[in-house]
């Protein structure tokens, strides 16, 4: 009688039902038709990566506006140049072209959301590891993550791209 009882404690111990066990394996596999890119992807074409957090979609108008450029500046200015500066490594890296390298979504959330960001996503996590500082949550708002991001959009040298007509 006892080892009907130990063979069936072994066989319970050993991973559960098949049904279990695929549903197992199936969790840890990315779902076909997934829209998250993978970390090759989001290295290969950055411009497609929105990023970690609360920022998904971002409409930017054709001209850019110089109200929202000077509260941006000003913003950056106050809370940002500690370490980045905008034509040079420092710290952090340089902000001139940002908007030509990363989506708006990314740079928002990167601003909101930097501690998740360096965990979870592919560009920060690369980032971190070639700068070896992690960049400081300012706890901004999306009001003035907004105003920063208009702001960076003066910083292109692009013709054309991000210009005030």
């Amino acid at each position: 009688m006892l080892v009907p009882a130990a063979f069936s404690i072994l066989l319970l111990s050993c991973g559960g039902s098949s049904s279990e066990r695929e549903a197992a394996r199936t969790a840890e596999q990315p779902q076909s038709g997934s829209t998250e890119l993978t970390e090759a992807e989001a290295l290969a074409d950055p411009m497609k990566v929105k990023g970690v957090g609360p920022i998904q979609q971002v409409s930017l108008n054709a001209t850019i506006d110089q109200q929202m450029v000077q509260e941006g500046k000003q913003i950056f200015e106050e809370m940002c140049t500690a370490c980045h500066k905008v034509e040079e490594r420092y710290v952090g890296p340089p902000m001139k072209e940002i908007t030509t390298r990363r989506s708006p979504e990314w740079i928002m959330n990167m601003i909101l959301n930097p501690d998740r960001m360096v965990k979870e996503d592919p560009i920060a996590k690369a980032l971190l590891k070639e700068y070896l500082a992690p960049m400081a949550n300012q706890n901004l708002t999306e009001e003035q993550a907004r105003k920063i991001l208009e702001y960076f959009r003066t910083l292109s040298e692009v013709e054309g791209l991000d210009q005030q007509s």
